[in-house]
């Protein structure tokens, strides 16, 4: 009896060493991918990703179920990526106009600076048959809008439904347009785009607002969702706190 529990353990601290050796070997797979990437551009092959590894394409395919799994795990990295630039939109701070304007071009220099990798996910997301990476990144982005949005909406005394619809919303808005803008600047400046979607985006918010009768100032300070909802009735009446209604 002993013996068997003394071998159970023996290959559950196999099994463990060996799960923990998979994921850092995956990691450092798709660590070898953003620098293929960076290096040969968006048509970057799964053989130019191995080489840069050091391995063999048939290495790779032992922690990798195909090219569907990895393109997955370099969208997943991407999305961790995207969301740590975008910490200042889920952690507001100032007025609404300058949280937009913040995350929009935040957003849009992260894609500057990662555009290949960006256009690769997009490729591969029209051919893959096991996932969409890019969908991926949306769903992860949509994801923390939904809990902020829904969060004010809570405070504002509002129904909080509509949250997940307006924060996808907005995340395919704005992916459309740059990854369009990323293959087809037609002239348009970052600094043009990023002023057109952060306008863009404020219509939809103050709209989404006013037609549950909440009114809030895109140049005032933002108010956590705990300040506001001590003081809700002051946005459902019109007025911004601390000033009279106009």
């Amino acid at each position: 009896m002993n013996e068997r529990r003394e071998e159970s353990r023996r290959s559950d601290g196999r099994s463990t060493r060996w799960a923990g050796q998979h994921q850092r070997r995956r990691a450092e797979f798709v660590d070898a991918a953003l620098i293929a990437i960076a290096r040969h551009g968006a048509d970057t092959s799964t053989e130019q990703i191995a080489e840069q590894a050091g391995v063999a394409r048939t290495r790779l395919y032992k922690h990798f179920a195909g090219a569907t799994d990895l393109q997955r795990a370099i969208a997943w990295r991407a999305a961790e990526m995207i969301t740590l630039e975008l910490a200042p939109v889920w952690n507001p701070d100032g007025s609404p106009s300058e949280v937009i304007g913040t995350g929009v071009q935040t957003h849009l220099r992260w894609l500057t600076e990662h555009r290949e990798l960006y256009l690769y996910l997009s490729r591969h997301s029209l051919t893959a048959t096991g996932g969409d990476a890019i969908r991926d990144i949306k769903d992860t982005i949509g994801g923390h809008l939904t809990q902020l949005f829904g969060a004010y909406l809570t405070a504002f005394g509002v129904e909080s439904g509509v949250a997940e619809p307006l924060a996808y919303g907005i995340v395919g808005l704005v992916e459309t347009a740059t990854t369009r803008w990323l293959e087809q600047p037609a002239g348009v400046r970052q600094e043009e785009l990023a002023e057109s979607l952060s306008r863009w985006i404020w219509l939809l918010l103050d709209d989404t607002l006013r037609e549950r009768g909440i009114r809030l100032s895109a140049d005032q300070p933002l108010a956590s969702p705990e300040a506001i909802a001590d003081d809700a009735r002051s946005y459902q009446s019109g007025e911004s706190p601390g000033q009279s209604p106009n």
